[in-house]
């Protein structure tokens, strides 16, 4: 009872105050985090603040004879979360936000605590990193080289059982059945909950640092290989048993089993390292269950007592920061762009020079997906040619959280489809040259050719990265976060030359790029 009312002295409640303005700002990223941890391989998210809190916990007796009166490193550390802030804000790039959260929870911990006290509670904050989600590229990125290679090796094992498989991308061909490894199948959904896993165990395991180091990295290559090993399993009751055998109850079982059998695989390595060393400790012993706390003297504790009661300046001038920053929050929460106008897409023309096209439509879970504003998709062909050039363009009003341009970087490999090369070319067949991303695609002996690029605000950008730096500039220039993505894509017929497909793509540039600011203002 004593620990907890000594809880709320003076220094605790402006931290809690500090931790609540903070909050406050960074309201928007948060709240995608949130949304972002009900997904499979995020679910541990609602776990990492709770076990960071009880690490704090547990080292609060050595926490309050460590800690000092603040440190003016603290307000640099915070001035930094809140310049990050605002350029997640501006930006709408919600990862921005979520880290600045965390940098500025560092910050404030180093205004209650000092650099001694965050000596001591270092691993409980860096802990925290576990529950941010990767930003969307990274992710989808990652998710792609981990289902090629969960694929290869799952065939490898396959193999092992003399059953005659063929692998294409990342479709597993039986023959009588078809196993695609979606995102679902690329062990993410292990992978994030096994490194916070790891970093936690490596952090109580009494071992020397590269023992611990060793036991957090290996997190990551047991994954990939239990994970292939389940793909494998599938491949073999799926030729054995039928289809249903990857679906259903089954699939998600083995999905616990392979995941306990990851978390079995890290508690025998560390059993090795202590095995090999000759220690004599018992299992148990190889872990400081408690977490190092213990209880001082009572001169120290007295002490502490004083320091914790006592106000760090520092703490209050980092609190006069969140105020200063708290209302640009609500300015850009309730902000407006300039939205030009336009002509819609619906009125755009499926019939210009020798091209003659059919309009398509997206389905409404890809639209809830992209929250587009407007896009045009469609296939057109020339007289002359039974090759189609697909034509897909998705313009936002506005770039804001939630709402932004998706790269096609991250979802044009999948479905059997791998990049085989990807360059920057320019195109002068329009009136203005310009780049575009030049991506050659191929499936087996399939083939096809994509060109896009980040189009609007009198600009033409192939890098996305360059495209969220002038949203961030545009926003705070022009009031403006409008934009749009353009993306052709062609097929390149089997023993044809690739530069037929990019006379094809010119060509249509050709005739449709002028007509593009109508639709797309600049």
């Amino acid at each position: 009872m004593n620990d907890i009312l000594d809880f709320f002295n003076k220094k605790n409640l402006l931290l809690i105050l500090g931790l609540g303005l903070l909050s406050y700002l960074c309201l928007d990223g948060l709240s995608w985090m949130l949304h972002a941890w009900e997904r499979d391989e995020y679910s541990h998210g609602y776990f990492i603040p709770l076990v960071s809190i009880y690490l704090v916990w547990c080292k609060r007796e050595i926490l309050s004879r460590e800690m000092e009166n603040g440190s003016l490193i603290g307000l640099l550390v915070l001035s930094f979360s809140i310049l990050i802030w605002l350029v997640g804000e501006i930006s709408s790039i919600v990862t921005l936000i979520q880290y600045a959260f965390l940098a500025g929870l560092f910050g404030l911990a180093l205004l209650a605590v000092g650099l001694r006290g965050i000596k001591v509670i270092w691993a409980a904050l860096f802990y925290l990193i576990f529950m941010i989600p990767l930003p969307n590229f990274v992710f989808f990125n990652l998710s792609q080289d981990l289902q090629l290679i969960s694929s290869a090796i799952g065939v490898m094992v396959i193999r092992l059982f003399d059953i005659s498989v063929f692998l294409e991308g990342n479709v597993i061909d039986l023959g009588v059945y078809q196993l695609q490894v979606v995102e679902a199948c690329s062990g993410l959904n292990y992978l994030f909950p096994l490194m916070s896993f790891g970093f936690l165990i490596a952090y109580i395991y009494k071992g020397p640092s590269w023992q611990k180091l060793i036991i957090f990295i290996s997190t990551m290559p047991i994954t990939v290989l239990m994970n292939s090993f389940r793909i494998g399993v599938i491949g073999v009751t799926v030729e054995y048993f039928g289809i249903a055998a990857a679906e259903g109850f089954l699939h998600d079982f083995e999905g616990w089993i392979i995941f306990m059998s990851c978390i079995c695989i890290l508690l025998i390595e560390i059993y090795l390292f202590s095995f090999f060393s000759k220690s004599k400790k018992s299992f148990s012993e190889l872990f400081d269950l408690d977490f190092g706390s213990n209880v001082g003297s009572s001169d120290s504790i007295t002490n502490s007592k004083n320091s914790e009661s006592s106000i760090s300046w520092y703490l209050c001038v980092g609190l006069v920061l969140l105020v200063i920053a708290a209302p640009f929050s609500y300015f850009y929460e309730g902000r407006t762009d300039n939205v030009p106008d336009r002509i819609d897409f619906m009125n755009f023309p499926i019939k210009n020079n020798s091209w003659e096209g059919k309009q398509k439509s997206l389905d409404s879970d890809v639209l809830d997906t992209l929250k587009v504003t407007d896009y045009f998709i469609g296939d057109f062909k020339q007289a002359d040619s039974n090759i189609p050039v697909n034509f897909y363009t998705a313009w936002y009003e506005e770039q804001r959280k939630g709402a932004s341009i998706h790269s096609p970087r991250t979802c044009l490999p999948g479905g059997g489809w791998e990049i085989q090369s990807h360059t920057i070319e320019e195109i002068n067949s329009s009136s203005i040259p310009f780049n575009v991303n030049r991506v050659v695609m191929q499936m087996g002996r399939s083939k096809q050719l994509v060109y896009y690029w980040f189009h609007g605000r009198n600009r033409n950008i192939t890098n996305e990265y360059l495209a969220k730096w002038y949203i961030f500039l545009d926003s705070l220039m022009l009031n403006r976060t409008d934009g749009a993505l353009v993306r052709l894509v062609t097929y390149i017929p089997d023993g044809t030359d690739t530069s037929i497909a990019d006379e094809r793509l010119n060509d249509f540039i050709k005739d449709f790029y002028p007509l593009l600011p109508d639709y797309i203002p600049d």
